[in-house]
């Protein structure tokens, strides 16, 4: 029988840090010192009156690691607020990538098709290739990418994981 404290979750979690150098560092120093794995990371400054910015990761791990992550971050210095927003309640994630695609002919049609069906614009094309733009949640990002895998599917380059909580509360 397997212990439910035991199974692996995957958990976007948000801080409100000061923005000043260093700061990213001691929070990435947290996960590797620890051997905790990011999945995915954002950042950037969300206050200028107040000099905060606002870290996102996406990490996995057990009920008793996640709360270990959320304590340790909380502790440090510059840190102002720490929310897992897989616990807090509804959230809205959305991630941007951009996906090259080399191909002719047939392939270059059923690319566009595809785009179409997923919304992602064609933001560069040229006689051999096409750059997508898609945003949505990851498991619509990872579909595209496999649909494109066969149709010559060559760069990707991922924004990563963005999230906010719905509704009221703020960090």
């Amino acid at each position: 029988m397997t212990d439910l404290s035991e199974l692996q979750r995957k958990h976007t979690i948000a801080v409100l840090v000061d923005n000043e150098p260093g700061v990213l560092a001691r929070v990435i120093g947290l996960f590797s010192g620890r051997g905790y794995n990011i999945e995915s990371l954002t950042v950037a400054e969300v206050d200028v009156a107040n000099n905060r910015s606002r870290i996102t990761v996406v990490t996995s791990g057990n009920e008793m690691i996640i709360e270990q992550i959320k304590a340790q971050l909380d502790r440090l210095v510059p840190v102002h607020s720490v929310v897992d927003l897989t616990e807090e309640g509804p959230s809205v994630e959305r991630e941007l990538a951009l996906i090259k695609v080399v191909g002719a002919a047939e392939e270059r049609i059923e690319s566009l098709r595809i785009a179409d069906i997923f919304r992602a614009r064609a933001v560069d094309s040229t006689l051999e290739s096409f750059v997508f733009e898609v945003t949505g949640n990851s498991g619509k990002i990872n579909a595209f990418i496999d649909l494109m895998k066969p149709l010559g599917l060559t760069e990707i380059s991922r924004t990563g994981v963005v999230a906010i909580a719905r509704g009221e509360t703020s960090m």
